[in-house]
């Protein structure tokens, strides 16, 4: 075997007749290695190793997924990753290493400005948490990757189906008995049998119905034992499009720079540190909270279907498959703009940080054209707030968008989902309107709000979405 130098300052291909080339990294302060010179490779793991190791045959099957199929960098990622446990190198990864070997970046590029492998291995992190929830969940091992590590950690895992049947005890056998009692022994051992066989059915009857429950409204288009669904909370961080008094669309959200764009370049010191603090920090509203706990207790036992986003760690092709529920308006949750075209209450943020309303694009009789909110969050008077329920973007699954104009507007929401009884009622007044169950719908509610907190809620209006 032979070592020729890579294409990137730092690494080196080993090159063998008759296998792939495969990178094999090298400590920055080595000498540098003459073309054709030899080394020694006894303690790293051969190709064909680890082609055949259980752990990379596994890391073959999550790539051929769907997920990782659509998308461009978690399948490299992914793989480099997985060659470094294998050959028991993970421990030496560094952020920096993983950035030049993956994603092409500089020698000298700055981690800390440039978060692309954080963001990478969080969406990695969500994919495999997936992964083996749904698909690989009878898979012999499980792959896990700890919040600020960067290895893969592989774990054997006995099969869910593989349980252990405790024998039922041995009956002894009777002892040649007088006529009289033979009936009684037979009479004891049928009842014995037919208890067995009730606390059996019953058990079964009880499993089944815990499998076909049927979640309640709304989140019955929401919840299919057969995909995951995302629950997107918002991104605090867009606060600070407040400091450049601007609007940040989607496509500048999705942009790895996006935060340091909104710092302006002149602060003072002291406010660099808590903005940059700001701008990286996976921050939500106590809004957001309510929401998903309301959620959470709504969906019951099936909320094991629910995995919980960042606005920022979610990617275009995500929406491709799967049901989503976005917690927060276009101001929080940018992912939301991507839906405002079918619905008919669009919020409108007057200036940055400023004034909010629902426009109303087809007012009805009695219904007013705008739906001004509170001045600001915490203060007192109402405030306004959509639930709606309406097909995702390829038609492969079902949204849900849980948007106020304020935190009041979104708790509302939350509030009514979690009780039974107001959450009747607003179900009624879509039923009505639609004069039949209808899977799609936008509802605008007003809460009146005392300190920013709400106490009461008003339905106002009814659309039914049609697909």
């Amino acid at each position: 075997m032979v070592v020729t130098e890579g294409k990137r300052s730092g690494y080196f291909i080993l090159e063998s007749i008759g296998q792939d080339f495969h990178y094999i990294q090298a400590d920055m302060e080595m000498a540098p290695v003459e073309p054709n010179q030899k080394v020694s490779v006894a303690s790293e793991k051969s190709v064909t190793d680890i082609h055949s190791d259980p752990r990379w045959l596994l890391i073959e099957r999550i790539l051929a997924t769907a997920p990782f199929q659509k998308s461009s960098k978690l399948p490299s990622l992914l793989t480099y990753l997985a060659e470094f446990a294998i050959r028991g190198r993970a421990d030496s990864l560094t952020e920096r290493q993983i950035g030049i070997g993956v994603f092409g970046k500089p020698l000298d590029y700055s981690t800390t400005e440039d978060s692309a492998v954080r963001v990478h291995v969080r969406q990695l992190r969500l994919r495999l948490h997936e992964y083996f929830a749904v698909e690989g969940r009878h898979e012999p091992q499980r792959i896990e990757i700890r919040r600020g590590s960067y290895v893969l950690e592989f774990e054997d895992i006995e099969p869910e189906d593989r349980q252990q049947l405790i024998p039922f005890p041995s009956v002894p056998q009777p002892t040649p008995a007088p006529p009289k009692n033979r009936w009684l022994l037979w009479a004891l051992l049928i009842a014995a049998s037919a208890a067995a066989v009730l606390c059996a059915v019953g058990w079964f009857r009880a499993a089944n119905e815990s499998r076909s429950q049927t979640p309640p409204w709304p989140l019955d288009k929401l919840i299919q034992p057969d995909r995951r669904t995302r629950i997107v909370i918002s991104d605090s961080s867009l606060m600070l499009r407040r400091l450049q008094n601007k609007p940040v669309t989607l496509d500048e959200f999705l942009q790895p720079d996006y935060r340091q764009k909104m710092i302006p370049a002149k602060i003072p010191p002291n406010f660099t540190s808590l903005l940059s603090y700001i701008s990286v920090a996976q921050l939500t509203s106590f809004a957001d909270l309510t929401a998903l706990s309301s959620l959470m207790k709504l969906a019951g036992p099936m909320n094991q279907q629910f995995t919980l986003t960042a606005a920022h760690d979610l990617d275009r092709r995500d929406l491709e498959y799967g049901n989503f529920i976005f917690l927060g308006g276009p101001t929080s949750n940018p992912w939301v703009a991507l839906f405002t075209d079918k619905l008919n209450f669009q919020p409108v943020e007057e200036t940055a940080g400023g004034g909010m309303h629902f426009r109303n694009r087809n007012p009805q009789p009695g219904e007013l054209t705008d739906y001004q909110g509170l001045v600001s969050t915490g203060s007192t008077g109402e405030d306004y707030a959509t639930l709606a329920v309406l097909p995702g973007q390829m038609g492969h699954g079902n949204v849900m968008i849980v948007q106020g104009l304020r935190q009041a507007g979104t708790e509302a929401l939350a509030m009514i989902l979690a009780d039974n009884q107001h959450r009747a009622q607003l179900q009624q007044a879509v039923e009505r309107e639609a004069k039949a169950p209808s899977p799609y719908f936008e509802v605008l509610i007003r809460s009146k709000a005392v300190t920013g907190a709400p106490v009461s809620f008003t339905v106002l209006a009814v659309r039914i979405i049609h697909p």
